[in-house]
Order: structure tokens, then sequence, then C-alpha cells
């Protein structure tokens, strides 16, 4: 029988969920190749946070002291009221939630832990072999000739032959196509802005000063619309995502630039202080269409998989996007990690048996949001309200400590860390 000296993954795809995969599968002595079709690797300019079933696996891998560097960590999570800024909810977050969960809520710029991951992945001096780096590598063909070692065929005709290739490549996945699944994108009707305002802006106006009295990752309600913002780099940013009805032209685009003012247009007749805040911000805004895929079992195809939005892209009113893709990556490698060659296609149907209902609990979780977070002003309003202040735990059907306690790994030693007194 085949030994996994010689297990080899070629994981299109090199965003958090990529990288989070090739670094669990090296360390569990598999040889990964990443092709990822951006001419250099990184990540947009833009904050993402990390609740504690993700933060989990990161210091799992070995990253404590590089995530210590980058983290932010707010304190609570706020609910505020889109006309007065009143506080209808707050979840006790940074040493409550470690004592809580064993592992921090944490924010960090996407640039700066995309960093951290593919550092870890080319460390020489890190366990288990390299991880092989493509950069300008689209695929746009599968050869799977011998089902045993399925390739990626890039466009300028390389090819990438493994024992498993994971299609890490995001919402319009190719892989997925290539491998024939069905069609689960649905069109939100909404758009999200984001954008990343200098914390020193906000700093010197005192309509908006207290956002540096206490970090906190809020979120304001309103009708069809809502805000979120929070710290990172140490309050170097504020970095601001507004979820509002989608225009035509974004709806045709995906995505496309903005300025402050339409930003600030989005929201009118809200507290005057979300003007303040949003006004601050630079050219760079980007609005994105928000697509979601429909709750779909189906994720492996021989041995191709999926994993992340591949696979059950998600909207943005859980937080969850990229933690759940680092789901999904760790129970990949448990799975191709305690196997062999042989056993491959099994392990993929035990990753996806353990992952799909879950992460498709947390697809309809973020999609009832959708709803929860954009009540009109009245009676469901004032019913949501009155839950959020008696301390609801969580907003849809599942709840934070559910969400948070993450998908049950076979690690035991990820018990072994005491993460509540980071250092």
């Amino acid at each position: 029988m085949a030994s996994t000296q010689s297990f080899e993954v070629v994981i299109v795809g090199g965003g958090l969920g990529g990288m989070t995969a090739a670094l669990a599968l090296r360390r569990r002595g598999l040889g990964v190749t990443v092709l990822e079709q951006a001419p250099q690797f990184g990540e947009i300019g833009a904050g993402i946070q990390t609740a504690p079933n993700a933060s989990r696996i990161l210091l799992g891998l070995g990253l404590r002291k590089q995530l210590e560097a980058i983290h932010t960590e707010p304190q609570d999570q706020v609910r505020r009221r889109w006309k007065d800024g009143g506080i209808i909810g707050l979840t006790q977050l940074g040493d409550a939630c470690k004592q809580r969960y064993n592992a921090p809520y944490w924010h960090y710029h996407r640039a700066d832990l995309h960093g951290v991951l593919t550092d870890a992945c080319v460390d020489p001096d890190g366990p288990g072999p390299v991880v092989e780096l493509h950069t300008g590598s689209t695929v746009t063909a599968l050869d799977r000739g011998n089902p045993g070692r399925p390739a990626a065929v890039t466009e300028d005709g390389r090819r990438f032959e493994a024992d498993v290739l994971i299609g890490a490549d995001g919402i319009r996945s190719r892989v997925r196509d290539l491998i024939g699944l069905p069609d689960t994108l649905r069109f939100s009707g909404e758009m999200a802005f984001r954008a990343l305002i200098p914390g020193d802006l906000i700093a010197a106006d005192p309509a908006t000063r207290f956002l540096m009295d206490r970090f906190q990752s809020t979120i304001w309600y309103g009708p069809e619309r809502h805000l979120v913002h929070y710290m990172i780099r140490g309050g170097e940013y504020l970095n601001v995502v507004g979820c509002v009805p989608c225009t035509d032209d974004v709806a045709e685009k995906w995505t496309a630039q903005a300025g402050a003012d339409e930003l600030v247009n989005a929201y009118p007749g809200w507290d005057d202080r979300v003007a303040a805040m949003l006004s601050k911000a630079k050219d760079d805004v980007m609005s994105f269409a928000l697509y979601h895929r429909r709750r779909d079992p189906v994720w492996m195809d021989g041995r191709v998989a999926l994993l992340g939005d591949a696979c059950h892209a998600m909207l943005p009113y859980q937080a969850q996007g990229a933690s759940q893709a680092m789901e999904d990556a760790a129970v990949l490698a448990e799975e191709l990690g305690r196997t062999t060659v042989d056993g491959t296609e099994l392990a993929l149907r035990r990753y996806v048996d353990r992952r799909a209902k879950h992460a498709g609990m947390v697809q309809d979780a973020s999609l009832q949001n959708k709803t929860f977070y954009h009540y009109p002003d009245g009676p469901r309003q004032e019913a949501r309200d009155e839950l959020l202040k008696r301390g609801f735990d969580g907003e849809s059907d599942v709840s934070y400590d559910w969400l948070w306690s993450g998908t049950p790994l076979n690690d035991p030693d990820l018990g072994a860390y005491d993460y509540r007194f980071a250092r």
C-alpha cells in the first residue's frame, strides 16, 4: 500500500482558505503545491474578523507569536440603532471570550494575516515539506484521464499533477465548473461598501474620537441596510463594511470603485456620527455585489474536492466566510493526514461529511441575518432589539456558543494550549 510520504496535493487558489489548507497539510507531512492566478500572493486591503473557531485553528498551526504581532483585539461586540446610535445589545469579547472558548476574537488587516500564512508555508525551518507557490497560474482545464492523479492545467499549458486536487478558488470557482457541479450562485440584491479610514482622522474629530477609546466590533442596524466597523493594526485604520441595496451598475460589474460621498449618501438620516465617520474615507472605497451559494452537500468528485467559497459562499452577516474556510482546511488536513494514497477518496468523503452540514447551517444563518439586520422600524424591529437587550446568544437560529466552538476536531493537542492569557 502506498505511504503518505509520496502524498501530493495541488490547491487551486491562494487566498486565506487555500493558504490555511496548505499550511495544515504541510504540517501533516504532505507535499503541497498552490496555484494562484494573481501575479503575486496577497490579499485586498481590508479587515477581517476571526472568531474563536478560526483563531483556535490558526493558533494550533503554531502561529501564536506571529498573530500576536499583527492582531487588534476588540473588547466587545456592540449593536447600535441607526437613527440615534443607541446601544441595543452588547457581547463581551476580549478576556471574556478567551475564558469561555479558550481562543480569542481578533481583528486583522487581511494582507497581514495572509502574509503570516504564506511565510509559514515557505519557512524552510518549519515542519513538513516546504509548500510550492506558483503565481500567475490561471487554471483553465483539469486532466482526469488518470483518475488517481488529477492534474490542473494552466492557460499557458503547464500541468500540475497530484494525488488530490482542491479547488479553493473562490465564489466563481473554475474548479467547481470543471468538475461539472451545478450552478448554486444566488444574488442577494445587496452590495457591500468596503473602506479603510485612517485612524488619525477618526481620533482628531470629537464626533468620532469615541471609537478610539475602547476597541469594539460595531454593527449598526437600520431599515434595508446595516454598517459594520472595527479597528485594525492597533488603530491605524478603521475598517468599514456597509451593506445596502445593490445598484444596477454594481450588480452588472460585480465590483466597482466608489467615493466617500457615495458611501455617506447610502446612509441618509442616520446618526450624525455615521456621516462624520464615513466622510473620512479616501478614494479607495470599493463596492461589491453580494452573492452567495445555495446550500449544497456535493463538494467532491473523485479525487477533486472544494473548499471555502467554492462550495459554501455565504453572505457576510455572520462574519464567518473566511473562518468557515479555515475550518474546512483543518478538517481536510486531519482526514488526508491520517490516510494513505489508496484511501484518498474515502478521506475526502469524510471531510465533506464533517463539514457540509456545519457550513450549510452557517450559510443559512448568514442569510437569515440579512432580514434580521434590516427590519424597518416597527414591531419586528422592536422584538429583535428586545432580544438583543436581553443578551440573546446570536441573531439567527445558530448560537454564538455553537458557532464559535467550531467543527469538532480530532486534535487533542489543541486543548493543551492556554490562549486565555495571550502575551
